[in-house]
């Protein structure tokens, strides 16, 4: 039956009846009585989307005149001048290997003090040395100035691996030293009265030194640098690559690089950061160096006039800094005269917040765990 737009089914198996405007009214017994149920409330309005702000546009601006921008660059020289510069080099690998004489040779200094006595040989000031082995982790800080430009220069020696019968976690003491650098350099940026300049005792950069054997990494070699390059930059060198033939050190490089490459072990440079074009093609020149085959002295002879560094043999001189003999020029440009700021800022960038990410998800504050989720401004 229909009735003023509104159709009313009699019968127990049907309780609704419909409206022409989609409302729904009930029956409350088979009579066809009507009863009128509540109108759903509207759905809610949409919120208005903010205006996006206003895109600024830039252009190039010519200036009238002399403004003075050009300056900031010399201001900003002179402040960092005045403040020197810091850098941190660790040094892993087994005992015997040059460690200490190499970064010695690399700085042209005597930064890593043995224990010797001094003699006058030939009206020169020479040094016979005993070079006590490296026992336990030793760090030793210097300010190099040259040109009017302060290093302030920190240098870690490491126990040499393989020294022990048991040489499992040897590792581990090399990687609680980098992190707890790490950690003290991010409770003092935590603290409430925090220096000006905080202290930057972090490494940046480990020098990892390969055994010469001619043959490829060894598995111990491996393990460590695969637990290091999460945190710290690694060049890989080879050491007394003057035990090697030229055919034999090429030879060794190419098996050590496919090595790295087959249990994923990342080195310095890499490509974690945003580069311009620029620096990719000179990384991939470096990276076609690594592992880098590298000699070091702390003798100086004679040849072709001048003084060199270098190592006397029975068949000639092996001078350090000749690029034909081996590569020790190619690492020191690139540590020192080449990537020494960018070798700082990706241990800022990557390395160190890579650490700071996982320390503060872990809610570790000052040695405790806290519920960072059930504090509140009572018990803070």
């Amino acid at each position: 039956m229909e009735s003023s737009g509104v159709k009313i089914v009699n019968g127990s198996n049907s309780p609704n009846v419909n409206n022409n405007n989609g409302s729904t009214t009930n029956s409350a017994n088979g009579s066809g009585t009507l009863m009128a149920t509540a109108t759903p409330p509207p759905p809610p309005r949409p919120r208005p989307t903010p205006p996006l702000p206003p895109q600024r546009s830039q252009h190039k601006l010519e200036t009238k005149g002399y403004v003075g921008i050009d300056t900031l660059q010399e201001q900003i020289r002179k402040k960092v001048i005045k403040r020197g510069f810091e850098f941190n080099i660790i040094v892993v690998g087994r005992s015997g290997l040059g460690k200490s004489t190499l970064v010695n040779t690399l700085f042209k200094a005597n930064v890593r003090n043995h224990n010797g006595v001094q003699v006058v040989t030939s009206g020169k000031l020479s040094e016979q040395v005993t070079k006590p082995r490296t026992t336990e982790i030793r760090t030793t800080t210097h300010v190099i100035e040259e040109k009017g430009v302060q290093l302030r220069l920190t240098i870690t020696d490491t126990p040499g691996f393989g020294d022990q019968i048991d040489n499992s976690n040897c590792w581990l003491p090399v990687l609680d030293y980098v992190n707890d650098q790490y950690e003290k350099y991010l409770d003092e940026e935590q603290s409430i009265n925090r220096k000006k300049h905080i202290p930057d005792s972090r490494v940046h950069c480990c020098l990892y030194f390969i055994e010469p054997t001619g043959h490829s990494l060894k598995p111990l070699d491996i393990e460590c640098m695969r637990r290091l390059d999460k945190c710290v930059n690694i060049v890989p060198v080879i050491a007394k690559a003057d035990t090697l033939t030229v055919e034999e050190r090429i030879a060794f490089k190419k098996r050590i690089q496919l090595d790295m490459q087959e249990n994923g072990i990342r080195v310095y440079p890499n490509n974690e950061i945003d580069e311009n074009p620029e620096e990719i093609i000179n990384n991939n020149k470096i990276k076609e160096l690594i592992p880098f085959a590298v000699v070091g002295s702390e003798d100086q002879f004679p040849s072709n006039g001048r003084s060199v560094l270098g190592r006397k043999t029975q068949w000639g001189l092996v001078e350090v800094e000749n690029k034909m003999h081996c590569e020790f020029a190619d690492l020191r440009d690139m540590l020192i005269r080449t990537h020494m700021q960018d070798l700082v800022e990706v241990t800022s960038l990557l390395h160190y917040e890579n650490f700071r990410h996982d320390r503060l998800q872990s809610n570790h504050f000052n040695g405790q765990n806290i519920d960072i989720a059930s504090m509140n401004e009572s018990n803070i």
